[in-house]
C-alpha cells in the first residue's frame, strides 16, 4: 500500500470511514487414500450477496459450484451477505488482510483497487470466447488512469419504473408513465384521488441512490465530467433538485426518508405505493407468491427527462480477487467459466441479471417479449433495449475511487433530501455537494 503523502487520502483513511470489522471425493488412485485426495484438494471462498430472486442462489449454490468444484477438485465455500453489510465487510477483509478469495459488490469497488488483482487477463480470456464486453462493464471496473481493471463484472440489473397498472390508466397513463412529467402529474393525480403516495426513495440506500442519479442524469446533471472534473453544481442539478422537492411535496410521504433497500418492494407489494424505480424482483416475488397483486403491477421504461433518458444499473455486478486471496488462481478460473453458464444463471435468476457479453444470451431481446410465468406474458418487453438508457454510476466518465467514496457516503441522496424537507435551497444544496465532491476527488488523485 503506498504511503500517505501529506494533504492526501489513502485507501486505509476509505476503509476506516468506510466500516470495518463439501469435500469432493477423490477419483482414482486416491480412492485408496483419502487422506492424499484431501491433501491435494483446494478451497475457494465466495462472498455475495443474498439475492432477491432466490431461485439464483439455489442454482449458484447447490448446482454450478458444486459441478465446478469437482471439476477442479476445488471445495467452494459460499457466503451470502445482506446487500447492506457488504461494505463494511470488505473493509474488515482488507483491514485484516484475511477473508475470501472472490468478493462481489452490487457497485463498482474503485476504493479498493490497492487491494485487488489486475482482472484484465479474465476479461482477456472471456472476450476469446464470447467476444466484447458491453462499455458499461468496461466504465465500470476500469481506471484509465493507471490501465487497471480493479474489478470484473459478469452482469447488470437494469433499473425500469415499476407502477400500479390501473391507477395509472385512471390517471391518463394507461401504459405508465414515460417522461418526469408525466410521473409527477399522474402520481399527484393517484395520491389525491386514492392516497397511495409514489415511492422514489429519499434515504440513504443503495435504491435511492440510483434512482436519484437516473433523475439528475435526465435533467441533464452529473456529478463529473467525462474528464473526472467536478460539475455537479450546474443549472441542470439545481433544476432536478426543484423537481424532486415537488414530486415529493405533491405525491410522497416522510417514510421515503427512512427507508432501506427494500422498502420500495414491500410497499409496492402491499399495494400501497403507485411507482417505485426498482428491478423485476418485485415482479418476480409476486409472481414467485402467486399474489393476487402480480397482474396488476406492470414494468415500464426509466422515464425519459428533459434532457434525455437515462438510468442507473439497478445494480452491477462487480467480482474482486483481493490480493491477499488464498486461492487467486481458482477465483479468476471461477469467472472465466462462470461466462460459460452464464445464460443458466440468466435463466435461474429469472431474468434479473443482464449479461455483460451479450454473446451468452444471444436470443435475449426476443426471450423478453414472451413469458408464460408473467401476466401479461409481455410484461418484460419494455427491457429489450435496456441498454440504450442504462448507464454506469460515473456517467458520462468512468465509476473512479471518487466517484465510489461519493455513491458510499450518500452525497446526491444527502443533497436531494435536504431540499425535499425544505433543509435547504436547491442552489444551497447543489453548492455544498460541489464543495464535497471536490474534497473527495481532491483526496484521490
Amino acid at each position: 500500500m503506498a504511503k500517505k503523502r501529506s494533504g492526501s487520502f489513502t485507501r486505509r483513511d476509505f476503509l476506516k470511514t468506510t466500516g470495518a470489522a463439501a469435500v469432493v471425493a477423490g477419483a482414482g488412485p486416491y480412492f485408496l487414500f483419502p487422506e492424499r485426495a484431501q491433501a491435494q484438494q483446494k478451497t475457494l471462498k465466495i462472498a455475495q450477496w443474498s439475492h432477491f430472486v432466490p431461485e439464483y442462489d439455489k442454482w449458484f449454490d447447490n448446482e454450478y459450484t458444486k459441478a465446478w468444484g469437482q471439476k477442479h477438485n476445488t471445495n467452494v465455500i459460499v457466503d451470502h451477505i445482506n446487500l447492506t453489510e457488504i461494505n463494511a465487510r470488505a473493509a474488515a477483509e482488507v483491514s485484516a488482510k484475511k477473508g475470501h478469495d472472490l468478493f462481489m459488490f452490487l457497485s463498482p469497488p474503485a476504493a479498493f483497487e490497492q487491494q485487488t488483482l489486475d482482472m484484465t487477463h479474465v476479461y482477456q480470456e472471456i472476450e476469446k470466447k464470447h467476444g466484447k464486453k458491453i462499455d458499461l462493464a468496461h466504465k465500470s471496473t476500469y481506471n484509465p488512469k493507471t490501465k487497471k481493471y480493479f474489478a470484473f463484472s459478469d452482469s447488470y440489473v437494469p433499473d425500469p419504473g415499476n407502477y400500479y397498472k390501473e391507477w395509472w390508466a385512471e390517471a391518463g397513463f394507461p401504459n405508465g408513465p414515460d417522461t418526469y412529467d408525466d410521473l409527477r402529474t399522474g402520481a399527484k393525480k393517484i395520491k389525491d384521488k386514492r392516497g397511495n403516495p409514489c415511492g422514489i426513495g429519499l434515504s440513504q440506500e443503495l435504491d435511492t441512490s440510483m434512482a436519484l442519479r437516473a433523475l439528475l442524469w435526465s435533467f441533464g446533471g452529473a456529478e463529473q465530467d467525462e474528464h473526472g472534473n467536478v460539475t455537479i453544481n450546474s443549472k441542470a442539478t439545481i433544476e432536478a433538485l426543484k423537481y424532486m422537492k415537488a414530486l415529493f411535496q405533491e405525491s410522497e410521504t416522510s417514510e421515503v426518508f427512512t427507508w432501506d433497500p427494500s422498502s420500495n418492494n414491500r410497499a409496492m407489494l402491499a399495494g400501497k405505493t403507485s411507482y417505485v424505480a426498482n428491478a423485476i424482483s418485485v415482479t418476480r416475488q409476486a409472481e414467485r407468491e402467486h399474489s393476487p397483486i402480480s397482474s396488476h403491477i406492470m414494468v415500464c421504461k426509466a422515464p425519459k427527462g428533459p434532457v434525455r433518458r437515462i438510468a442507473a444499473e439497478h445494480v452491477m455486478d462487480c467480482y474482486v480477487v483481493w490480493n491477499f486471496a488464498e486461492n487467486k488462481e481458482g477465483a479468476q478460473q471461477f469467472l472465466i467459466d462462470y461466462i460459460d453458464n452464464f445464460k443458466q444463471g440468466f435463466d435461474a435468476g429469472k431474468w434479473y441479471n443482464f449479461p455483460c457479453f451479450p454473446s451468452t444470451v444471444p436470443d435475449i431481446k426476443k426471450t423478453v417479449q414472451n413469458d408464460p410465468a408473467a401476466d401479461p406474458p409481455d410484461k418484460y418487453k419494455v427491457l429489450a433495449d435496456v441498454l440504450d438508457w442504462a448507464t454506469n454510476v460515473g456517467y458520462p466518465g468512468y465509476a473512479t475511487a471518487a466517484i465510489d467514496e461519493a455513491f458510499r457516503t450518500w452525497v446526491i441522496p444527502t443533497m436531494f433530501a435536504k431540499v425535499a424537507r425544505g433543509d435547504e435551497t436547491p442552489e444551497n444544496a447543489a453548492k455544498a455537494a460541489e464543495q464535497e465532491y471536490k474534497r473527495i476527488f481532491e483526496r484521490w488523485k
